[in-house]
């Protein structure tokens, strides 16, 4: 290139201030995005995790009931077709389960270390894509023992609470499927025992959940009212934390067991935030582009007698263009390569916090080739306006 008699009439106008300028807001700003957006991908890892805290929202909902609402009849605590459609429309809503209750009278029987334990249940089903475990045989057919799911917070007040002050034995998770289990289930004059068994603890479901197959027969064999529509509903949201959920809920008069509403900012939090730091790398990147095409329109400006001289000499606007494309290209390089080793040198650094919270951290990939996608839409556009700029600028005869 030195001997290129172009570059020999060019070069000394060419401001390296300025070009360094350039270079380095546009290297903020590239690494700034990349950067987000790899931590993002390495964050929904603990998003995922079974028990995290910002994981995916599921919303148990229910009807709020005040006083003796429920006695006087004067609280709603059924969800009708009309409630539930305008709640799946909800933009926030991904999908809605409906609980079905036991209409009948259950009770347990348990013998533990030589003591029977007795106690009245409930029983609910929820379709299974809702739970957070899958545990083998999660079905029924008639004659085989009942597959049941309960909550592990019942298992921490057995071995804690109950058996502790009552001098039983306590269990673990893996020995209480041994425990043998009968269920009585009576009504509509009919009382029957069955055998059951525990084979899951969910940390979703605060409830004692049994396959809708099982349900179904039952509440048809021993329940002495029609159908009833479901008390409460299990909502997945989108948009874990999004101000809207607490506003609907708020308008409807409905509450969500536990405090996952309020659980969901961090997530919802977290989109924002990321989506904030985004948004100012694409301003900075931007930015730096501009003050590209100002430093190139400045130095077309300087060189306008040597633009005419070389066009004197035979040479097209194509040859000019040419020395600015190659500095644009080996600049916008060099800027791609030094925010993708900083964005690599930033993923190291985080890399040992989320793992010893439980999270794996995801591939580079995605955030490299976002990087290399936005540079060569970047340098695709400078090309573009130091075509502009030199045709304009070029003296014609």
């Amino acid at each position: 290139m030195m001997k290129n008699p172009v570059w020999r009439l060019l070069r000394h106008n060419i401001s390296a201030a300025q070009l360094a300028g350039y270079a380095l807001a546009n290297l903020v700003g590239l690494t700034i995005v990349i950067t987000a957006i790899q931590f993002y991908r390495d964050i929904t890892a603990v998003w995922n995790a079974e028990d995290s805290f910002i994981s995916r929202d599921y919303l148990i909902l229910s009807h709020h009931v005040s006083g003796l609402g429920s006695v006087l009849g004067t609280s709603k605590t059924e969800f009708d077709d009309e409630e539930i459609a305008d709640l799946e429309a909800q933009p926030w809503v991904r999908r809605v389960g409906r609980f079905t209750s036991s209409n009948f009278n259950v009770s347990a029987s348990v013998n533990m270390g030589g003591n029977a334990l007795n106690t009245a249940l409930f029983l609910e089903s929820i379709p299974s894509e809702f739970f957070d475990v899958e545990p083998d045989g999660w079905h029924w057919q008639p004659g085989q023992p009942v597959p049941v799911i309960i909550s592990k917070e019942y298992l921490t007040l057995y071995n804690f609470g109950f058996a502790s002050s009552r001098g039983l034995p306590q269990i673990s998770e893996s020995m209480i499927s041994m425990v043998p289990l009968q269920l009585s289930l009576s009504g509509a004059g009919r009382q029957q025992w069955v055998k059951a068994r525990i084979v899951g603890f969910s940390s979703r479901l605060n409830t004692i959940a049994v396959p809708e197959e099982f349900l179904k027969w039952a509440n048809a064999e021993f329940s002495e009212e029609p159908a009833r529509a479901p008390s409460r509903l299990i909502v997945e949201v989108n948009t874990p934390g999004d101000p809207a959920i607490r506003q609907y809920l708020e308008s409807n008069s409905l509450e969500s067991a536990g405090d996952k509403v309020d659980n969901g900012r961090a997530a919802y939090f977290l989109s924002v935030t990321t989506a904030v730091v985004i948004a100012v790398g694409a301003i900075i990147s931007i930015l730096a582009f501009f003050i590209l095409l100002l430093s190139i329109y400045l130095l077309l400006q300087k060189n306008r007698e040597k633009l005419r001289d070389l066009m004197m000499q035979g040479y097209a606007p194509a040859s000019v263009a040419r020395l600015y494309y190659i500095i644009v290209v080996a600049v916008n390089a060099a800027v791609l390569c030094a925010s993708v080793i900083v964005m690599l040198i930033g993923s190291h650094l985080w890399k040992e916090p989320l793992q010893s919270i439980g999270a794996d951290t995801g591939s580079p990939a995605v955030a490299i080739l976002t990087a290399v996608i936005i540079m060569s839409v970047i340098t695709a556009g400078n090309f573009l306006a130091i075509s502009i700029n030199v045709r304009r600028t070029f003296p014609r005869p």
